[in-house]
């Protein structure tokens, strides 16, 4: 037994030269070492190796261009066949050519999609904080004498829905024009009077006077939103796995299409939250779809940028954009039928955009997935030889076999270790209040003291010098630091937004804290993607997120709290984001890191790590001799990115992959 463990420990060091060599033992004789290549290098690519020693110390080299010996006991090593997968043979072909420029440049019509189903309920339920009850009677009369007759003061302010229970012709042709404040007064029987200088066109909200005992209506119609993004997450994330990325991004922006355009004709609050219920279906998937399709052919050295730069250029700019098409257009139906029936042209995505080649390879499909990469090496310049592919091919069914042997998880393995288990919760509870916290931020614009059109188109500014700041540091920083950070000034801006007068500085004050949100916001979706195991990462992640869509149902309901004060939102948010900045302290950090493959390794995954470890301040230590002073056995590293082992693996087992990279930003799947 003792040889055998030298042996082994002889040949660990034989490999040195390659990078993020993991070594699994089998028994007490065997011991197999997988060594990765170092990605995203096409002129020296080295290509997974694999030895497999046997009790004897014989060993057997599998791979190419392998360096090193066998093992102690002086075996010899023979090349049997090549391992490559698709994060091998991207480099070959380019992974971020010309083809997968165009791909990037095709995320802009989706991330259109998604900003103005995410945002465009807020200018189609738009309410003037002044309106008042409408008195027939006194329709001839100016505003001011209007007002003053008919309407009672409370706190020095007309009231939004109490009148004055008089005989207002009486009153009119006595040339009375001011009231008595003890007459009696009764809630509005003949609807409403706004002001349309703030809001300068009707809403369906003013159509069916949403106003006092019908405030909350637009928040009920808002969380009924998010239950349909639940249901269409799940609808379309089963589709997404069972038929392909391309057809569920076909099907939830048709979903969105028809609801969106029904949307403005009609007639009561039921069928408008009927029609946003069905809206939700879309978001999301109406854009993460694509988002995940690019990502797919891209390389990880430049997933980080597609990631966070597609979100900061076109979503942004949509975003900015949507309040102005309401204030241009100035009738809420015709604002409906512009924001969505430009989700009609996904039906042309098959003709411009391929199918995922990664899930063409899990569901079997090699030849189609060979094609599509075939087309990407000539619109790149590339040439590959035949033999390549076919290696390629013969791995991926190979993989396939073997995965189809191993045993199946679901999320409940995430709760059957304590370690594991604490690390889920707190991705959870982190999820949820950022996810509460960003959704709040996001809606709370009106409650700001200043023009919500104008606001908004600041506040969605800062989309992008935050996604940009993030994708310059997050790698230098880490995650733990930054998202804690970002967090607690969140919410440190939030609560002094609620000690200045209201107006100009108490909105630059809550538009600071929305960008500090919005970097935590895209750390975090990258975050569970790290630090869950490969083998539950896909339903793992689904899960924390549809947790995080249960949190967006509480939000417009903690800003409808503005009714009552103006600063109770910002105080909830304000707390919300420093609780969750704080709890992010007490996760693994990931960065420089191997990310775990089995529940074993996600259960020691950042034992012995210090709260106070700063990845900036680390100092830098050889791989392989990291490696070996580490008990980790990890196969997958944060900076290389996925491999198909990985990333296949995960969308065989997962029913909702999709929804594991609801990462609108995650750029290290």
């Amino acid at each position: 037994m003792n040889n055998n463990n030298n042996n082994n420990q002889g040949r660990a060091k034989d490999i040195k030269g390659f990078t993020n060599a993991a070594f699994v033992t089998d028994g007490e004789y065997n011991t197999t070492s997988i060594i990765r290549r170092k990605s995203g290098n096409a002129n020296n690519l080295q290509l997974e190796a694999q030895t497999v020693v046997d009790g004897t110390g014989n060993g057997n080299n599998n791979g190419g261009n392998a360096a090193g010996g066998g093992g102690a006991g002086g075996g010899n090593n023979t090349i049997n066949s090549q391992l490559m997968d698709f994060d091998d043979i991207l480099p070959l072909i380019g992974e971020f050519g010309r083809y997968q420029k165009l791909l990037f440049l095709c995320m802009i019509p989706f991330a259109f999609f998604v900003a103005f189903v995410y945002f465009s309920q807020i200018f189609l339920t738009l309410i003037p904080d002044q309106h008042w009850c409408t008195v027939p009677e006194l329709s001839t009369l100016p505003l001011q004498e209007r007002l003053a007759l008919s309407i009672p003061r409370i706190n020095g302010e007309y009231s939004n829905c109490l009148m004055y229970n008089v005989n207002y012709t009486e009153l009119n042709e006595k040339g009375v024009r001011v009231a008595d404040p003890s007459w009696p007064t009764i809630a509005c029987r003949h609807g409403w009077s706004y002001n349309t200088s703030e809001i300068p066109y009707s809403t369906v909200a003013t159509e069916g006077d949403w106003v006092c005992d019908k405030a909350a209506y637009p928040t009920y119609a808002q969380s009924i939103f998010f239950l349909g993004a639940i249901c269409g997450g799940l609808l379309f994330g089963w589709v997404a796995d069972k038929f392909g990325r391309i057809p569920s991004l076909i099907g939830c922006n048709l979903v969105g299409f028809a609801a969106g355009v029904t949307t403005a004709f009609v007639t009561n609050f039921w069928q408008f939250a009927l029609m946003r219920f069905f809206v939700g279906f879309a978001f999301d998937n109406c854009f993460t779809m694509m988002y995940i399709l690019v990502l797919e052919y891209v390389g990880p050295h430049y997933r980080t940028f597609v990631a966070n730069m597609s979100i900061a250029i076109f979503f942004t700019l949509a975003s900015c954009m949507l309040p102005w098409i309401a204030y241009y257009l100035g009738n809420w139906q015709l604002f409906a039928l512009v924001t969505s029936a430009p989700l009609i042209l996904a039906i042309f995505t098959p003709f411009l955009i391929p199918e995922s080649a990664r899930w063409l390879v899990s569901q079997g499909k090699v030849d189609k997935a060979v094609s599509i990469l075939k087309r990407l090496e000539k619109m790149n310049g590339k040439h590959i030889p035949s033999e390549t592919y076919q290696i390629f091919a013969d791995n991926c069914i190979k993989l396939r076999q073997e995965d189809n042997k191993q045993d199946s998880y679901s999320v409940l393995d995430l709760f059957k270790t304590p370690r594991l288990r604490r690390t889920t919760l707190l991705l959870i509870a982190i999820w949820m209040s950022i996810s509460l916290v960003f959704d709040g931020h996001v809606r709370n614009v009106g409650s700001l003291g200043l023009d919500i059109f104008f606001t908004f188109t600041v506040a969605c500014f800062t989309e992008f010098p935050a996604d940009t700041v993030l994708t310059l540091i997050l790698d230098k920083f880490g995650r733990r630091w930054l998202a804690c950070s970002s967090m607690v000034l969140s919410g440190v801006f939030s609560l002094l937004a609620t000690i200045v007068p209201l107006g100009l500085y108490s909105a630059s004050l809550a538009i600071v804290g929305r960008f500090f949100v919005n970097i935590s916001y895209n750390i975090g979706l990258q975050y569970a993607a790290e630090i869950l195991p490969t083998v539950v990462r896909a339903q793992g992640v689904a899960f924390i997120h549809i947790m995080g869509y249960v949190a967006t149902i509480i939000a417009p309901f903690v800003v409808y709290l503005a009714n009552i004060s103006p600063m109770l939102p910002l105080i909830i948010l304000g707390l919300l984001g420093i609780a969750g900045g704080l709890l992010s302290l007490l996760l693994p950090e990931t960065l420089d890191h191997d990310l775990p493959q089995t529940l074993g390794d996600g259960e020691e995954f950042g034992r012995g790590q210090s709260i106070w470890d700063f990845p900036c301040l680390a100092k830098k230590i050889d791989e392989v001799d990291d490696m070996e002073q580490r008990p980790q056995y990890f196969v997958r590293s944060t900076q290389n990115g996925a491999s198909l082992r990985a990333s296949t693996r995960g969308e065989l087992r997962s029913s909702i992959l999709q929804r594991s990279i609801k990462s609108r930003y995650s750029s290290k799947l």
